[in-house]
């Protein structure tokens, strides 16, 4: 068997991705290393280069695979919730909140880093995710406020109002079970100002 393939048996893409995860969270993205991070799985560096080419490109694969993961999350959540309306929007707008604290890494690397070079590397995913985002939002909206659902800045004042509530908790150790029932007042709060 040739060395690639051994190490192609051994050391899984899903790992690696994982492992990079936990390295970002501690080093952020200019700390995180193709070493660093072969090391802490206990590989040389080239095991890694046979599955991503460079940093930036695990770190593109790390928000393709994240961004993906919440659009599947919303996919599920409209399926859950067939009808349009407040029941849909109360459980689209938990869900997200749900997502950000049981996947803080992820929430981080998707929406809280700051690093303009990553930019080209993350905005295709996080556009389509929110365009995702907003037209199920929209669609709702339609049942219960037709103007606020021909308002885009509606929309991204509630995707900030979610974002706000998961960023504020992100830094903490607290689940999301822990602030479950905050979770829910915020919601409650932004569907009362919708009606």
């Amino acid at each position: 068997m040739s060395p690639r393939k051994a190490v192609d048996q051994e050391l899984s893409r899903e790992r690696i991705l994982d492992t990079a995860r936990e390295q970002f969270s501690q080093h952020g993205y200019r700390g995180l290393s193709m070493r660093g991070i072969a090391k802490e799985l206990g590989y040389s560096p080239g095991s890694l280069y046979y599955h991503f080419r460079e940093k930036a490109d695990l770190f593109s694969a790390m928000a393709t695979e994240d961004f993906n993961r919440l659009n599947e999350l919303l996919t599920t959540t409209i399926a859950q919730s067939p009808s349009p309306g407040r029941d849909r929007l109360q459980l689209i707008f938990v869900n997200f909140i749900r997502f950000g604290l049981e996947n803080k890494r992820s929430f981080e690397l998707m929406f809280l880093i700051q690093e303009p070079e990553l930019d080209c590397y993350t905005m295709g995913p996080k556009m389509g995710s929110y365009d995702q985002f907003a037209d199920a939002v929209r669609a709702s909206l339609l049942v219960i406020n037709e103007e606020h659902a021909r308002n885009d800045n509606m929309i991204w004042v509630l995707f900030l109002a979610l974002h706000g509530f998961v960023n504020f908790y992100i830094p903490g150790s607290q689940s999301f079970e822990e602030v479950a029932d905050l979770a829910d007042m915020h919601v409650n709060l932004l569907l009362r100002g919708l009606e």
